[in-house]
C-alpha cells in the first residue's frame, strides 16, 4: 500500500510552509515524520545513530489494545489499525496471534486485578475475555495450566520485528519529502526552535517546530535546551530461543515473563532493572539471572527448554506516573518519550498524535500533557510490564 496508513493523509496540505524538525529515529519519530511529510510540511529527521538503532531495534514486537484506561484502548486500537494497513509494505509484517495474561494459584490480588482489568477493557470494547485454567488449556495446548487460577485473553492482537516497521516507514517519509539524516547528532535550541547540527556547529537551523522523539536520550536533549522532564531510562531484557514455538502470546504475571512466536522459534523476556541507567554507558547483553529466570518460566508454563540463540538488553523511560510525555514543553518544541515500555506498539497512533499536534489538527492527548510535572520529580521505576491494581495492565513492546 501506498500510504502506509498515514493518519494526516497524503493529500493533506494541514502541514503546507511548515518547517519541522523531528528528532530521533525509532518508532515514534519516522511515524511522526511520515505523517507531517504526508501533510505536506517541509521535514527533516535527525537520528544520531542509524535509523532504529535504539530503543525500537530492540523492542520486543508484542501488540495488542488490550487496556483497561479509555486512551490507552484508543491508541491501541489505532495503533493495531495502521500495524494492519502497513503490512504487506516493503519488510514489514503484522502476524495475527491472541495474547493471555496469566495469575497463578495462591496469587489472589492479581487474579482479582486481572479480573477486573479484564472487566473494564470489555468496557472499552476490547476483545478480551476471562477464562479459568481448564478453558485456557483447551484452547492452547501448548500451555501449561495446572497452576492458572485465571487467564485474561485478548483476540485483538499480533507480533512483528520491530525494525521492519521502524525501516519500512523511514523509507515511507523520505519517500513523501522528508530529508533523513542519520549519524547526525543534535542539540535543540527554544525561542525560536531550532537545532544545531554537531558537524555543521556552530549553525543553527530554525523550524518552525522541534519533535524530540529521542528514547532514553530525549531528557539530555530537552536539558541541553534548559528544559526539564521528569524521565528514566531504565534496562529491560529479552531472548531468542531456536526451539519450535506454536502457542500464543503470553504474560505470565506471576513470574513477570513474556513470551511469542519468532521466526526462529521463541522471543521471551522481561528482566526488568528498576535502576536509572546511562543511556549511553549501559550494559547491552543479557543478565544471567535473566536467563536462569526465564529459562525456568518458560520450561514451567510452555514446555520450552530454550536454545538461546541471542540474548540482550535495551532501555525503557520512565515517568512518575507511567504515562508517558506527549505534547509542547516550549513554544514550538514538542516531546514523544515515556512509553514505560509500550513505546513501540502504540507508536503508530502517538507519532501520529504528536504530528497532529504540531500540525495544530489536535488539543493533545489527556492525561499525557507534559504540564502536568514540573520536571524535577523524585520518583521510583516501576516495571511497565506489571499488572496493577489501578487500572493498569502491561506489557512490554
Amino acid at each position: 500500500m501506498s500510504d502506509g496508513g498515514s493518519g494526516a493523509g497524503a493529500d493533506s496540505a494541514a502541514g503546507a510552509g511548515m518547517r519541522v524538525a523531528v528528532v530521533g529515529g525509532g518508532a515514534v519519530g519516522v511515524t511522526a515524520a511520515y505523517d507531517l511529510a504526508a501533510a505536506g510540511a517541509d521535514v527533516t529527521l535527525f537520528e544520531k545513530g542509524a535509523i532504529g538503532s535504539g530503543s525500537s531495534g530492540r523492542a520486543a514486537g508484542v501488540l495488542y489494545d488490550a487496556y483497561a484506561e479509555d486512551v490507552d484502548a484508543e491508541l491501541g486500537a489505532r495503533a493495531l489499525e495502521r500495524f494492519r494497513r502497513l503490512s504487506g509494505t516493503g519488510e514489514f509484517a503484522f502476524t495475527e496471534c491472541p495474547y493471555v495474561m496469566l495469575a497463578r494459584e495462591g496469587d489472589d490480588d492479581l487474579a482479582e486485578a486481572i479480573r477486573g482489568a479484564a472487566e473494564r477493557m470489555r468496557v472499552h470494547d476490547r476483545e478480551v475475555e476471562t477464562v479459568d485454567g481448564d478453558e485456557l488449556g483447551e484452547r492452547f495446548p501448548s500451555l501449561h495450566v495446572d497452576d492458572v487460577t485465571v487467564a485474561a485473553v485478548a483476540r485483538n492482537a499480533g507480533w512483528t520485528d520491530p525494525e521492519s516497521y521502524v525501516t519500512t516507514v523511514a523509507d515511507l517519509a523520505g519517500s513523501a519529502g522528508a530529508e533523513i539524516r542519520t549519524h547526525s547528532e543534535v542539540a535543540v535550541s527554544t525561542a525560536p526552535p531550532g537545532v544545531a547540527v554537531a558537524e555543521e556547529a556552530p549553525v543553527t537551523r530554525r523550524f518552525d517546530a522541534v519533535v524530540v522523539a529521542a528514547g532514553a536520550h530525549t531528557k539530555r536533549v530537552l536539558a541541553d535546551a534548559g528544559i526539564a522532564v521528569p524521565l528514566k531510562p531504565y534496562r529491560v531484557q529479552a531472548l531468542v530461543s531456536g526451539r519450535e514455538y506454536d502457542g500464543p502470546m503470553w504474560y505470565d504475571a506471576s513470574a513477570g515473563v513474556y513470551a511469542r512466536p519468532h521466526p526462529a522459534g521463541l522471543l521471551a523476556g522481561d528482566g526488568t532493572v528498576p535502576v536509572e541507567a546511562d543511556p549511553d554507558e549501559w550494559d547491552r547483553e543479557a543478565d544471567d539471572w535473566f536467563l536462569a529466570d526465564v529459562g525456568g518460566t518458560l520450561r514451567e508454563r510452555a514446555g520450552h527448554d530454550p536454545d538461546v540463540e541471542r540474548a540482550w538488553a535495551g532501555l525503557c523511560t520512565a515517568t512518575p506516573d507511567g504515562d508517558p510525555l506527549l505534547g509542547e514543553v516550549a513554544d514550538g518544541v514538542f516531546v514523544a518519550a515515556g512509553w514505560q515500555g509500550h513505546g513501540f506498539m502504540r507508536a503508530p497512533a502517538t507519532g501520529e498524535a504528536i504530528a497532529q499536534r504540531v500540525l495544530g489538527e489536535r488539543a493533545g492527548v489527556p492525561g499525557f500533557d507534559p504540564g502536568r510535572f514540573d520536571g524535577d520529580e523524585a520518583f521510583e521505576i516501576s516495571e511497565g510490564m506489571a499488572v496493577e491494581t489501578d487500572d493498569r495492565t502491561g506489557g512490554r513492546d
